[in-house]
């Protein structure tokens, strides 16, 4: 049992160490927001991206795009997922 537990150990601080990145809080904070704006790409698709394709992938570059759309569209509560995106 203390080999299988050691042997978990030994390739769970393996797989750590090779995974880990360095990201600025910029650079996080970037991610986070475009993962939002996808989610509220799917979230909001029949009333505010109906002329989108639904697999469309949403960057960073369109995360302005969605809020505007989210704002226009969306309702009350696209105006505050929007609100949420501009934090």
């Amino acid at each position: 049992m203390n080999d299988v537990s050691d042997y978990l150990a030994a390739i769970g601080r393996k797989g750590g160490l090779k995974s880990r990145r360095s990201l600025s809080s910029d650079q996080a904070k970037e991610m986070v927001r475009v993962r939002e704006a996808r989610r509220a790409f799917r979230d909001f698709h029949g009333s505010c991206f109906w002329s989108e394709r639904p697999d469309y992938k949403v960057t960073a570059k369109d995360v302005d795009w969605v809020i505007e759309r989210l704002r226009t569209y969306g309702g009350h509560a696209g105006v505050r997922k929007a609100a949420q995106l501009c934090r």
